[in-house]
């Protein structure tokens, strides 16, 4: 008596959902906001009051394109990042920029009621390092 070994083929649909992809996608989301939310909030801890511009659309940055922020407060105190730092780290980590192959763009995040003579001594050194893209953080207009 021979056997046959082969299965019957099923021909009713499966009405099982399988949701391993979807939990391994929501726990790499998860990770990645885990990563990027201090992050964003490091820079937002710098007590700056930011100046007010006018309503106007914004120009997208090119991809790929690397900032690294440079911030006074009314205090007159500097911070590199989210480091507060005094003048001559500034100037030192402002060369290091300026050293590299592709340097960043800086944004300067001034507070309004800052005497701008401390901009303008910032912006100084920053051209004197041959680092030529500057922006303003700014607040948006109502």
């Amino acid at each position: 008596m021979a056997r046959t070994f082969r299965r019957q083929r099923a021909t009713h649909p499966i009405a099982e959902l399988n949701v391993t992809n979807l939990i391994d996608l929501g726990f790499t989301l998860l990770i990645i906001f885990m990563i990027a939310t201090p992050l964003i909030q490091q820079e937002q801890t710098i007590p700056v009051n930011l100046p007010v511009e006018g309503t106007r659309t914004q120009q997208k940055p090119p991809p790929g394109t690397e900032y690294q922020a440079v911030s006074i407060d009314r205090s007159g105190n500097y911070y590199f990042g989210s480091k507060r730092v005094g003048w001559a780290e500034l100037t030192s980590n402002l060369a290091a920029l300026a050293a590299k192959p592709k340097p960043p763009v800086i944004r300067i995040r001034a507070d309004l009621s800052l005497q701008w003579q401390q901009v303008v001594k910032l912006m100084g050194e920053i051209q004197r390092h041959n680092l030529t893209k500057i922006t303003f953080d700014t607040q948006s207009g109502k």
